[in-house]
């Protein structure tokens, strides 16, 4: 079904495949004569390569400076985006900024500060030059798709499932502050990555979707990191044998896969999906170069991929539902097994309880978002779907079109009415059910999704309460039959179905009809409008010559998403009051870690007062009497206080910088991980001023205990790699800290204590 090559590959007219081996360049001279490339060469050959070569501002294809094209954020992001541009000098937007709402788009929590940020984007739109597209329409990606991608085109987005490689686009999603930076006219700074083709050959099985193919490849690559941080480029015969809308939902789901970013080589599929949305000058084929070299090689065969389930708590935990299905009670007690680390055993969770007479029960399905919410998906669904009824038990099925276009043509053709008569709601474009704001089971509650992730609480349960449901990530076509199955799973292969496929009609006319494009048309004369929980950043104090960390939290756990570092759902209300969402900080993953980090940081806000540190916190005390042994010339001047955590390998899932902000507000200077998941995490606690510390070793301290970073501005000035730190409860026990790769602006930004005050500089 699937194949990771163990080294880089040749591939040669996208179609054979030639391992890097000894014998190598015997081989290419036996397929192409004696004017083959070389490797170097033949790399710059990938359809990857010549999109960065494009949009690199250097003139260094190691050390990329790219300028992109397009911009894009929704409600959880733009407006914390927007305040630390406007401290930072923002006049206008230099290129096309769309500001979607499709996040925060219920106002039933915390009073009127989700429409307050609304109208805040609107308002800003219409002064710096933006497009706004009003709560509903359409999920953030899929207007992107609709009106923004263009092959060979670069588009950075705060959302981390920014990927609309399908459409021959250059996607990446990173935290906020790196969007900033394209606002200010600088660049995005980043070693030239790697590039792992991915090979498709056949056509899928009728029944089998996008969904289960990426659930396939991910399930292939999450764990061993076979491209992490690197670019997937999709090629090979089985491309020509996808529509645009299936390759648009394998798509999107690459970013589970930790990849940096995606893209597809181009046809005429691709080149009538623009044509269809009033946009064919934005097609051009890409391919690679008749000899191109990839870094890695993933090999799937469509038409061995079966119906996939990614089980409860991550979309690497991967089986066919078949092999679920005959071999249930096994499978489930390792699920609960996986799960009871997730969930720190905290909570009982057993899935076992939803055997019944033999098969598995589930309580919801859900097809939604950037990932389900697709003309195809739901067209596919409803044909599964037609003449049934899901029932009047406990399960349920809800569907939210992706866009208002989609709903809209969905609606003419009838599809939408065949869903309604089974007894399925429909809904407006929304990623609720995607973060836990939308569809939130009972307690107990098993959630059969089309959508991006299953992490812990991403359905809106609470651990910290008690309370815990779950999702299992399927695809549209094995939800439906499970719905039509009333609840009870099977896959889409295993029903007789006859899918219609309808033709896709766009009507232009919604979007000219509501969405405020501001793109050229900058008004500085438009008061940007503030609700009472728009708050600006809070001031923040440049590195220190020495360091005193104090560690808050450790984290044990295989892989920290940044779910667990600040908790999606109702939570995001609060995502424009830096200091109100900092009180959930860990909070369904260390509750007391808010309490212990503000109690040290009253040390700072003393310091920083000229007042005494130990008098505002007395454990301080005898730590400055150990530190001052060794390093007599340590004062309140020189050494900053703060907090700290540790954890094996945070930051895989959400772009979402407050993952890092968060803790900043609190009095964070530093992580300290054992590997970092993504770059788009570490990238976020540089931006906000944070060292990103690397600890090879084994962990030498305890949580509570403090640590003392020596010198860290001159190791920063010089470049070191590698920081001497000691455990200062412990006889000052000596450690190593490594501190990776940083650009110059990297290092400055850390020095000044942020972005906000790099730019301010």
């Amino acid at each position: 079904m699937i194949k990771l090559f163990s080294n880089g590959v040749y591939l040669i007219n996208n179609k054979d495949i030639v391992e890097d081996c000894n014998e190598v360049n015997l081989i290419l001279k036996n397929k192409i004569g004696d004017n083959y490339p070389s490797k170097e060469e033949a790399k710059k050959n990938t359809i990857a390569y010549n999109i960065l070569k494009e949009h690199n501002t250097s003139e260094n294809m190691e050390k990329l400076k790219i300028k992109f094209d397009k911009l894009a954020s929704h409600d959880i992001t733009f407006v914390g985006i927007i305040q630390t541009a406007r401290a930072s000098g923002l006049e206008k937007f230099p290129v096309p900024y769309a500001l979607t709402n499709c996040h925060n788009s219920l106002c039933a929590v915390g009073g009127t500060i989700n429409e307050d940020d609304h109208m805040f984007g609107l308002s800003c739109a219409k002064k710096y030059g933006g497009i706004y597209v009003p709560p509903h329409q359409a999920v953030i990606h899929q207007f992107a798709r609709e009106m923004l991608a263009g092959c060979g085109k670069m588009i950075l987005g705060s959302d981390s499932h920014t990927r609309y490689g399908a459409l021959g686009t250059m996607a990446i999603g990173e935290g906020g502050p790196e969007i900033v930076k394209q606002l200010l006219c600088k660049t995005y700074d980043i070693n030239r990555p790697e590039v792992v083709g991915v090979y498709l050959t056949g056509s899928p099985q009728k029944g089998v979707g996008p969904q289960d193919i990426a659930l396939a490849i991910i399930g292939a690559v999450f764990a061993n990191g076979y491209v992490n941080n690197k670019v997937m480029e999709f090629v090979g015969d089985g491309v020509d044998n996808l529509s645009a809308d299936f390759r648009i939902g394998i798509d999107v789901m690459t970013t589970e896969t930790t990849c940096l970013s995606s893209i597809w080589k181009t046809d005429n599929k691709i080149k009538e999906f623009y044509d269809i949305h009033g946009r064919v000058d934005e097609y051009k084929e890409l391919n690679p170069g008749s000899v191109a070299y990839y870094d890695g090689m993933i090999y799937v065969d469509l038409a061995k991929v079966k119906p996939m389930i990614a089980m409860p708590f991550h979309p690497s935990n991967v089986y066919s539902i078949e092999e679920l299905n005959s071999n249930l009670n096994d499978i489930l007690v390792d699920v609960e097994k996986k799960a009871g680390i997730s969930l720190d055993n905290k909570v009982k969770f057993t899935l076992r309880d939803k055997i019944h007479n033999g098969k598995l029960y589930v309580e919801q399905g859900v097809i939604a978002g950037c990932a389900g919410g697709g003309f195809e998906n739901i067209c596919d669904a409803a044909d599964i779907l037609r003449g049934t009824s899901i029932g009047s038990d406990e399960f349920s099925l809800s569907v939210y079109p992706a866009s208002q276009p989609v709903f809209m043509e969905l609606v003419k053709n009838g599809r939408i009415a065949d869903i309604m008569a089974t007894g399925a709601t429909v809904r407006t474009a929304f990623c609720g059910p995607c973060f836990g704001a939308g569809d939130v089971p009972a307690n107990n509650g098993l959630s059969i999704r089309h959508s991006t992730r299953n992490f812990p609480n991403r359905e809106g349960s609470k651990i910290t309460n008690g309370q815990i449901a779950s999702v299992a990530l399927m695809d549209a076509r094995s939800i439906a039959a499970t719905a039509a199955n009333k609840g009870y799973l099977i896959a889409a292969t295993d029903i007789d179905v006859n899918f219609t496929k309808p033709k896709y009609y766009f009507d232009k006319s919604i979007y000219e009809n509501r969405v405020y494009d501001g793109v050229g048309k900058a008004d500085p004369s438009v008061e940007i409008k503030f609700g009472p929980n728009i708050v600006d950043w809070p001031k923040m104090s440049a590195l220190t010559d020495n360091l005193l960390l104090k560690v808050v939290s450790v984290i044990h756990d295989p892989v920290t998403t940044t779910d667990e570092l600040i908790p999606s759902g109702e939570t995001s209300s609060y995502r424009s009051n830096p200091l109100g969402l900092a009180e959930f900080t860990l909070s369904r993953k260390d509750p007391a870690y808010v309490g212990r980090a503000k109690e040290i940081q009253k040390a700072e806000k003393a310091r920083i007062s000229n007042e005494s540190p130990i008098d505002a916190v007395n454990e301080l005390d005898p730590i400055f009497t150990s530190i001052k042994e060794v390093f007599t010339d340590v004062n309140n001047k020189n050494t900053g206080i703060g907090s700290t955590i540790y954890a094996v390998k945070p930051g895989d899932g959400s772009a979402r910088e407050q993952a890092a902000s968060c803790q900043k507000v609190l009095g964070g200077w530093a992580n300290i991980a054992k590997e970092y998941a993504t770059k788009r995490y570490r990238s976020n606690l540089i931006n906000w001023g944070m060292l990103p510390f690397v600890l090879e070793e084994e962990l030498c301290f305890d949580n509570g205990d403090y640590l003392f970073v020596p010198n860290i501005i001159e190791s920063i000035k010089e470049k070191k790699t590698s920081i001497k730190a000691y455990v200062v409860n412990k006889s000052m026990k000596e450690f190593e800290l490594k501190l990776g790769e940083l650009t110059d602006d990297e290092r400055e930004i850390i020095l000044k204590g942020c972005l906000i005050n790099y730019y301010k500089a």
